[in-house]
């Protein structure tokens, strides 16, 4: 098999088409631009890769204020000034206040890595756009310095999105896309016994029922996700919850729903 083939891990399971179109990103170097509701594991994929394939992850978390350049380098001017004032270290050389962001190390490291560019949405509409060229030719100038850093090693990046904006048409044409759909009963039922290898078949059978019931509520502003179910069986280990009363009813709801307007609606 080769060693850059992703099948999933022990603790992250992956549907078929989802491994699918990760290994065809990987094989045509080119962006994989991951969507779907939250809980659906597109943060936890990066992470998975990176382990399956034995590789560094490097995490880019974008904010509302997030600035292109800043995944490229940052110029600790403030540094600089400091050292000026009061006589500390060789403010000469520019390049002691150079700092690598996520997307220049991923290009600097001398293996292969996994870069995860976590919520690109949350940034100015403009923030896709300035990565075209990075993206694209995997190399970058730092101004101050005029040295240039080129990948050594193309980097497997993952670009999440939970669909707050949309995305412009030239960096969507850049990108591998994937909507990751959550997960049917039968898949989630794989995923509930990585977490517990010794649950009740009953009690998994009655909650994953129940859970599916809750997440079908047209009314629901936040519906549970993954996390929730995990959450939520621990509970009901921990409590333990008797199963004929579990049959009609719903106890520990708050760990499944998490707004006060939802919970009214049981």
């Amino acid at each position: 098999m080769n060693q850059n083939t992703f099948s999933g891990t022990e603790s992250y399971i992956v549907s078929p088409e989802l491994k699918e179109i990760v290994n065809v990103a990987i094989a045509l170097e080119r962006p994989l631009l991951l969507k779907g509701e939250p809980g659906t594991g597109k943060t936890l994929l990066a992470s998975a890769i990176a382990q399956s394939l034995n590789k560094k992850l490097l995490r880019w978390n974008i904010k509302s204020s997030t600035k292109a350049i800043e995944g490229l380098y940052t110029y600790d001017t403030v540094q600089r000034l400091n050292d000026a004032r009061f006589g500390e270290g060789d403010v000469k050389n520019i390049a002691n206040y150079i700092k690598l962001g996520p997307l220049g190390q991923s290009f600097a490291s001398d293996e292969q890595v996994v870069l995860l560019i976590d919520e690109v949405d949350k940034a100015d509409i403009e923030f896709p756009n300035d990565l075209l060229a990075e993206l694209d030719e995997m190399t970058f100038t730092i101004n101050e310095t005029g040295e240039t850093i080129s990948a050594k090693k193309r980097p497997i990046v993952l670009i999440t999105s939970n669909a707050e904006k949309e995305l412009p048409d030239a960096f969507l044409r850049r990108c591998l896309f994937h909507y990751i759909e959550f997960p049917e009963a039968a898949l989630m039922q794989e995923i509930v016994k990585v977490h517990f290898d010794k649950l009740d078949e009953k009690l998994l059978k009655m909650a994953l029922a129940k859970f599916y019931w809750v997440r079908e509520q047209d009314q629901l502003r936040k519906k549970p996700a993954t996390s929730e179910l995990i959450d939520w069986i621990k509970a009901l280990i921990v409590g333990g919850i008797d199963l004929k009363q579990f049959e009609n009813h719903i106890p520990f709801l708050g760990t499944l729903i998490k707004t006060e307007r939802d919970l009214e609606k049981f």
